[in-house]
């Protein structure tokens, strides 16, 4: 494989680091060579390397493409790897004459790379605009760079993420600390508590809000001093800034340094003070020599950063926070040294110049086994359809199911989701997703695709609305007359009220529906009561019976958070707003107190939908004398799920209430205020259930003691469940078999 990569060469900093430590390792696996167009620091640091790189020396970019043809012409290029403004320029300009697709590593928020430039701004920011749009790939340092670059309607399937690496095997030398300071002019005095910065001296790292939070803590800590590494266009407004605030015996402004171990040795501790970040350097720097860091909570910065634990995490801009922070640290060098250590022990396990490596070998494995898909594939693709985007955590947990069972038969099908939220679902799955209503784009999407996915859910129903029902027939007979083979996956089927709309159910399934897969035996009596005999039709389970929970210090970590005790005794509500649930509320809670003192479990309420759910919680908690918990800011199914297992019972409203209950055998009760509930239970083999309208205190108190009684038999009734999940396969059998 050979690979160019494309860079301005006035690079410093981070983008500096990472180009070159990235070349430098990948010529160990592939041919990389390096072009940059502008002699300097950065070129002569690459030839000291050992790193192909060819300086083309010219500010005019029609001569330095001409140059850059030449050079290349004749090498069979795989890949053309672009870094900055100019990088991305030049390879949009070569990628005709070379035949190859660009990839763009995005090493910050582009739009804030000429802060404080104007004119800078209006050109090269302006031409960089462009020419990122003309990208056919994009990589960011950090999931944050990525995010921002869907919110920007990037292609999120074309969007990869590789944090920086570092080198934390070879040996570091470094001057001892005293002897490095006086190299460098530095007043330092026995005693002294050293802050450090490294960085350019420009407007995005804000470097004022530093200097006013030092002449804060240096009024309590006169000992505190400051050193800045680093120069840059602000550099004379900040020596400035120094005498105005009397800090020039405190502050020491060291302009570059080559020998940045021996900085960062001599320092006691680090910081990040910008106003945006990708994923610096300096961060995985300091972490290499365990000094403690203070940080702007920005970027990608809080993935290696958990604030109180590997590091101390503030607000931009905010100079008192700042000040605390410092003196906090300042006064404190065992909660420096832990720190410290902590923070060397995350970064080498997962941060490592290995491991960025072999991140960026898969890219580019990635990107040529796509290129190579486009020319064998003249229609390629999935659409997924169902009620995603709305905030349902079971319904978020179908598509992450799908998704996942899709990738597994094909890794790199392009897949879309049609969804109330795309956004949302591009920054979670990095898909391709569409609007539920942009007919336009929907039917575009269905014209590409080979396979359109009814994914889930009860969406062949007309009890919540007609409207959804006419939405969801007209959706499977367009995708069918565009040319698609048509699943139905893992779904619910009914109830449908109408003569009239059970036919148009029969006659728009029979006549465009290739595969059914049905959740459970009561919508499999649903179809065949309504008559549609033309698909196959198979019974699988519910697609969410598949996700994993969450790890376990993960769970311990959020439930401790919460103020509860991960080996405390629990029963949770997962309710719902429905029509005559405020009359039932009193009752839900006399049983949650009346489970407290009779089994001393605490009442814990948690929402699948929190605009639906939070509302009935809140209701019930109005008629209960002492308190329960509201659950919130449950992240994702999997940690939902992992929860539910510290649960000693669940009452459920909600369908993957049940489902994620009983993938750990917690004992359930179901209110139903939907056939699905009851039908879900019978399929599974336990838990007893009510109809809303017909729940009473006795029967509900009845239920919870028999569940409870339960518990010691948890194995059993999760082996229940895993029966089920063994029949859920049947789900991605039958896209297997529409797929070839």
């Amino acid at each position: 494989m050979r690979v160019i990569h494309l860079i301005g060469g006035g690079d410093t900093g981070g983008a500096k680091t990472h180009v070159l430590n990235l070349l430098k390792e990948l010529n160990r696996f592939i041919d990389a060579q390096l072009f940059c167009f502008r002699k300097g620091d950065f070129s002569a640091d690459a030839e000291k390397m050992g790193i192909p790189i060819h300086v083309i020396e010219t500010g005019d970019p029609i001569r330095g493409l001409a140059e850059l043809k030449k050079q290349v012409a004749g090498q069979k290029i795989d890949i053309i790897h672009c870094h900055g403004a100019r990088g991305n320029l030049m390879g949009n300009l070569l990628k005709k004459f070379v035949n190859a697709p660009v990839v763009t590593t995005v090493h910050s928020d582009y739009r804030l790379d000429y802060l404080g430039r104007p004119v800078a701004r209006l050109s090269y920011g302006t031409t960089n605009l462009v020419a990122l749009r003309r990208v056919n790939y994009y990589i960011g340092v950090c999931d944050n760079i990525s995010e921002i670059l869907i919110e920007r309607k990037f292609p999120a399937d074309r969007i990869e993420t590789i944090y920086n690496g570092i080198d934390f095997k070879t040996p570091i030398s470094y001057l001892p600390k005293e002897e490095f300071l006086r190299s460098i002019g530095f007043p330092y005095a026995p005693g002294d508590v050293i802050a450090g910065i490294v960085g350019r001296l420009t407007p995005v790292k804000d470097i004022p809000t530093l200097l006013k939070a030092m002449k804060k803590a240096r009024t309590a800590l006169p000992n505190l001093k400051l050193a800045i590494a680093g120069d840059g266009e602000d550099r004379e407004k900040l020596e400035q800034l120094t005498r105005q605030l009397g800090l020039e015996d405190a502050v020491c402004f060291t302009g570059w340094l080559k020998d940045i171990n021996s900085f960062y040795n001599a320092i006691d501790l680090s910081l990040i003070t910008s106003l945006s970040e990708g994923f610096p350097y300096v961060l995985t720097e300091a972490a290499r020599m365990r000094k403690a860091v203070i940080s702007t909570h920005v970027g990608g910065i809080p993935a290696l950063i958990k604030d109180g634990d590997t590091g101390l995490l503030f607000t931009p801009q905010d100079v008192d926070r700042l000040a605390e922070l410092l003196a906090e640290l300042a006064q404190d060098p065992e909660k420096r040294r832990e720190m410290g250590n902590r923070l060397y022990e995350k970064a080498s396990r997962e941060l490592s110049i290995d491991s960025m490596v072999e991140r960026q070998m898969e890219i580019y494995n990635n990107i040529l086994q796509r290129e190579a898909r486009q020319l064998t594939h003249k229609r390629d693709g999935v659409v997924i359809c169902g009620a995603y985007g709305h905030g349902n955590a079971g319904d978020e947990a179908i598509l992450k199911s799908i998704i996942h069972s899709v990738r597994e038969l094909d890794r790199f099908i392009p897949i879309t989701v049609l969804a109330k939220s795309p956004q949302s679902i591009k920054k979670r799955y990095r898909v391709n997703s569409v609007y539920t209503f942009n007919l336009p784009k929907i039917l575009r999407a269905m014209h590409r695709s080979r396979l359109y996915i009814n994914g889930g859910g009860t969406l062949i129903q007309n009890a919540t609305s007609h409207r959804s029902l006419w939405y969801y027939l007209m959706t499977l007979r367009a995708a069918k007359f565009l040319g698609n083979q048509v699943d139905m996956y893992g779904c619910g089927i009914g109830p449908v009220a109408g003569k009239k709309n059970v036919n148009l159910v029969r006659r728009v399934l029979d006549s465009s529906v290739d595969m059914i897969t049905l959740r459970e035996p009561d919508s499999l009596r649903e179809l065949t009561g309504y008559g549609v005999s033309g698909p196959q039709i198979r019974l699988s389970s519910d697609p969410a019976l598949v996700l994993p929970p969450a790890g376990a210090q993960e769970t311990e970590r959020f439930l401790q958070s919460q103020g509860l005790d991960p080996k405390g005794k629990y029963i949770c509500f997962l309710l719902r707003s429905w029509p005559g649930f405020g009359e039932k509320a009193p009752v839900l809670a006399r049983c949650a107190e009346e489970a407290r003192t009779r089994y001393g479990l605490e009442p814990v309420f948690i929402s699948i939908n929190p605009f639906q759910d939070e509302q009935a919680a809140k209701l019930v908690l109005e008629h209960m004398e002492l308190p329960g918990r509201i659950l919130d800011r449950v992240s994702s199914p999997e940690l939902l799920i992992s929860i539910l297992s510290h649960m000693s019972v669940a009452v459920s409203m909600r369908l993957h209430g049940l489902i994620f209950s009983s993938l750990s055998g917690t004992p359930l009760v179901g209110v139903s205020y939907d056939p699905k509930i009851g039908s879900y239970l019978r399929y599974l083999g336990y838990g007893e259930c009510v109809d809303l309208k017909d729940l009473t205190g006795d029967w509900l108190m009845g239920a919870i003691e028999r569940a409870y009684a339960q518990l010691p038999r948890r194995e059993e009734l999760r082996a229940k469940t895993r029966r089920l999940s063994e029949v859920e396969r049947e789900n991605i059998a039958a896209v297997r078999n529409l797929i070839k």
